[in-house]
């Protein structure tokens, strides 16, 4: 046989297989350059007497729901060590045992936090402000409940019970010790539910999502903005109206916290707001809310507490000291009257108006 026909024979064998390389190339070369949508999905779950609600950008569904999943999962470990109602949870273990010789790192992690942030707002944020929340609260065996006492009697339990309060009652290490001072009580309900958003957020990244938002009844982080550049919009309803909303933030990497009195009440009559001034042991009465921008959930949940508490005028001070930090605030009496920090227009998406 001749070398040409050799070689025409050769040809005719391999065409099949260099089609399929070619092919693979062509199937390889459109990946790279003609990538996959991305695109939404959702899930909504109920935890810490909430919703929480989280949105990711995926190419793929399958692996977008593993994802969905495993951000759930982290938020549910770290709301059974956080919660002070779940008795086999480790903060309400510390609240009964005042010491934990086996605290776990997000205990740790959660108490450290507050004690900066009780530092950072002269003491107007405060974990163990417990032992004032127990005296405002329902209490079926009382012949009458606390905020039914004359002023007297209120300021002599309260004087009692502020001498509980403090984050220098909490004693971190060596190790994994955690130990309360005796009398004092830990809540985290300020800064666990932004601290649990976070973890969300990480699961999330560790599992490979690029764009993704947790809202946790209004405690939101975000990261990777939106696909194609545009941010995530995040609106902040008016506390004596739903609607329209009060303002609109886009934010591509961070989190916004709000807190207000306006929802939870301790009497019937709701004259005593579920946030306390740990330096009066009655219902701060300076905001009717506060919304703060932050790197973190964990801070912007804190630090929303402490401005709320602080009102217009000091939370905006303690703000302007922070980095990277910016607050919204509504006035008490009335709440038309909005105090906003010097850059939170940086955030702020205004309307043609000017508004």
């Amino acid at each position: 046989m001749s070398s040409g026909a050799t070689k025409r024979n050769l040809f005719v064998r391999s065409w099949p297989f260099l089609l399929v390389l070619c092919l693979a190339a062509l199937f390889a070369a459109e990946r790279l350059l003609i990538p996959r949508p991305l695109n939404p999905f959702q899930a909504r779950r109920e935890m810490m007497d909430t919703w929480v609600s989280i949105t990711v950008y995926d190419e793929d569904e399958a692996h977008a729901a593993a994802a969905l999943e495993a951000a759930f999962v982290r938020m549910q470990e770290v709301v059974e060590i956080a919660s002070t109602f779940d008795p086999e949870a480790e903060a309400a273990r510390l609240n009964e045992q005042g010491r934990l010789d086996d605290a776990s790192p997000e205990l740790i992690e959660m108490l450290t936090e507050a004690r900066r942030f009780s530092d950072v707002s002269d003491g107007t944020f405060d974990v163990t402000i417990e032992p004032l929340l127990a005296l405002w609260r329902f209490d079926p065996q009382a012949d009458a409940q606390f905020w039914e006492l004359d002023t007297a009697a209120q300021r002599v339990a309260i004087d009692e019970a502020k001498a509980l309060v403090g984050s220098d009652r909490i004693v971190l290490g060596p190790g994994a010790r955690v130990e309360l001072l005796p009398g004092t009580q830990v809540t985290l309900g300020g800064i666990a539910k932004g601290y649990v958003v976070d973890q969300g957020l990480q699961a999330l990244r560790d599992a490979g999502i690029e764009h993704a938002l947790i809202d946790a009844g209004g405690d939101i982080g975000v990261y990777g903005g939106k696909p194609g550049g545009a941010a995530w919009e995040i609106s902040l309803r008016h506390p004596e109206d739903e609607a329209p909303a009060l303002a609109t933030f886009e934010l591509f990497e961070g989190a916004i916290a709000t807190s207000g009195n306006y929802l939870r009440y301790f009497d019937p009559e709701a004259q005593v707001g579920h946030i306390m001034d740990p330096r009066t042991g009655q219902s701060a009465f300076l905001s009717s809310s506060a919304t703060v921008i932050a790197g973190t959930c964990t801070e912007a949940d804190a630090l929303a507490t402490a401005v709320f508490v602080l009102g217009p005028v000091e939370g905006l001070g303690m703000v302007e000291g922070l980095e990277g930090v910016e607050a919204m605030v509504l006035d008490h009496d009335d709440p038309t009257e909005i105090a906003r920090s010097e850059h939170l227009d940086r955030y702020e998406i205004r309307k043609k108006d000017g508004t």
